[in-house]
């Protein structure tokens, strides 16, 4: 009884991931091309896209299912490149260190994993947790729960005192000496261990914080935290391991010293100047503005009581200057990828980057492929991710306007489908 029970359950799988699904477009985001297209319909089939005809396709399958997108806007589905999944920001955020378990933790991100889905980004890399972002990527690729495909750094990496020492304000009988399990390093082997574990915990990426940073609860948010050689046995490490490495940085000399030793990725990169963006430049590293976070901690460190005072002043003057780092860094020519710092501010709300990257002269167009095709090759998943092409997973999302009608819309998606799955319409 129970193989027959199996057989059966098995031919109605088969028969379900057979069911064609059509989607008539009725205006298409060419991520390569950069340009928005006409009528189109999208055909999938399982958790990939089969096929993509101009004008509207009727199925030719019996058991088709046809979805109406004809007055929408479609795009591949939206890639953030920096989030951080396990929380947000709220006024008793460094209270809840000493209060929430790590299952209080899992509950909060999986609620945010879903309205990180709702808002169209089917994909994100998570820069730094508990550990928990590990374990919510891992129950959202097996269909535990919804949310966006997580590429994942686990716990950064910093040094005594620095961005990511996770007990920087504790009283002295709370810090103790945390060590490269806990993410802080002091030494070249120290780097080497700490990459390693993140290998064995599961990470994607290395996180490292190579500057002081805004919300830790530290004097400096600019300083640089890491050696040269305590830089070189990361990316060297890093590269063993198959890991790319994303460094926060805020200080010219910090991010200048990343850059110099392999750092793929500078996230925030407040104070750049013309010698490190050079640099970028030429090393092929990509810079993160993360304006959205920086606009959203200026505003907010003028509400008394809204973070402790010792962030106060470095939330006013470093926040302020990050939308205009990414238009130097835009006009300079800085390779740049789509990241909001999403958990600085409220998740869901990471469609407001393309409003102030746009703002600063960047097309929509142009921001729009930074989400989807660059972001998928930073990922190294561009034969997959960031296209509306046949063969590429069927990640794919609508607007009710066009964004370079109204950029605003971005920020209000209304279909979300990801590996074939309608989770919204």
């Amino acid at each position: 009884m129970k193989t027959f029970f199996n057989l059966c359950l098995a031919l109605v799988s088969s028969f379900l991931l057979a069911q064609s699904t059509y989607l008539h477009c009725g205006k298409l985001f060419n991520a390569e091309k950069g340009k928005f297209l006409g009528p189109h319909t999208i055909v999938i089939e399982g958790n990939q896209i089969k096929s993509l005809v101009k004008g509207y396709q009727n199925p030719t399958e019996k058991n088709a299912k046809v979805i109406d997108l004809k007055l929408k806007t479609v795009y591949p589905g939206l890639i953030d490149m920096h989030v951080h999944i396990e929380g947000e920001y709220s006024p008793d955020r460094y209270l809840k260190v000493f209060q929430n378990n790590p299952a209080d933790t899992a509950y909060e991100a999986a609620e945010i994993a879903n309205r990180t889905l709702m808002a169209g980004f089917t994909t994100v890399r998570d820069m730094g947790g508990s550990g928990v972002n590990i374990s919510l990527r891992n129950a959202i690729n097996k269909g535990k729960v919804p949310g966006p495909r997580i590429f994942t750094a686990g716990k950064a990496i910093g040094t005594t005192g620095g961005h990511a020492d996770p007990t920087n304000g504790f009283k002295n009988d709370f810090q103790g000496d945390p060590g490269p399990k806990e993410g802080v390093i002091n030494s070249v082997d120290d780097a080497k261990k700490a990459i390693r574990q993140r290998y064995k915990n599961g990470a994607d990426w290395i996180k490292i914080t190579a500057t002081g940073g805004v919300l830790s609860v530290a004097k400096s948010g600019q300083n640089p935290q890491f050696t040269n050689e305590e830089l070189a046995a990361i990316t060297k490490t890093a590269s063993d391991y198959g890991f790319k490495v994303a460094a926060h940085a805020h200080g010219d000399e910090g991010m200048y010293r990343a850059v110099a030793n392999g750092v793929k990725t500078i996230e925030h990169g407040t104070l750049i100047e013309e010698r490190t963006m050079e640099l970028m430049k030429t090393k092929n590293a990509f810079l993160v503005p993360t304006i959205t976070a920086g606009k959203f901690v200026a505003e907010q460190a003028k509400i008394p009581g809204s973070y402790p005072a010792i962030i106060v002043p470095k939330a006013i003057a470093i926040g302020a200057q990050i939308q205009q780092t990414f238009k130097k860094a835009y006009e300079f020519g800085v390779p740049i990828a789509f990241g909001t710092d999403a958990g600085v501010f409220p998740h869901g709300e990471n469609a407001k980057e393309f409003i102030y990257m746009n703002e600063m002269g960047m097309p929509v167009e142009e921001a729009l492929q930074l989400a989807t095709l660059k972001n998928a090759d930073l990922l190294d998943q561009s034969d997959q991710l960031g296209q509306l092409k046949p063969g590429y997973l069927a990640d794919i999302i609508a607007t009710d306007e066009s964004p370079n009608k109204n950029i605003s819309t971005l920020t209000n998606v209304t279909f979300v489908m990801k590996d074939g799955v309608v989770y919204k319409n």
